[in-house]
């Protein structure tokens, strides 16, 4: 199971985590109940309740890059353009925009 903070505006969002049965996001609950909380995609509203999807969520795919920058990604990391879940964690630790992803070493 690999598993990576969320973090939105410099808070902590929630956590995704990968596992045999698909990926599964949680919001934190501190994040839930701050001010000015918000969603991080219409597609993934604020709740208590995990969201769970059998391919990695469209909002957080949409956040590796593409063409010639996923290319360099793919050949000097040497990751498997397939394994989206490695690429998230090795290409969004600093994204444009508001969201970034931090990886959860495991023990």
């Amino acid at each position: 199971m690999r598993s990576a903070k969320v973090i939105m505006y410099n808070r902590l969002a929630g956590i995704l985590k990968e596992d045999v049965d698909g990926y599964h996001f949680s919001y934190d609950s501190n994040y839930l109940v701050a001010d000015k909380a918000e969603a991080i995609s219409l597609t993934i509203p604020l709740q208590r309740e995990p969201h769970s999807s059998n391919i990695l969520f469209p909002f957080f795919d949409g956040l590796i890059p593409e063409g010639w920058l996923l290319d360099i990604a793919i050949k000097n990391w040497k990751l498997d353009m397939r394994d989206r879940m490695s690429l998230l964690l090795a290409t969004c630790q600093d994204c444009i925009g508001a969201v970034s992803i931090e990886e959860i070493n495991e023990g």
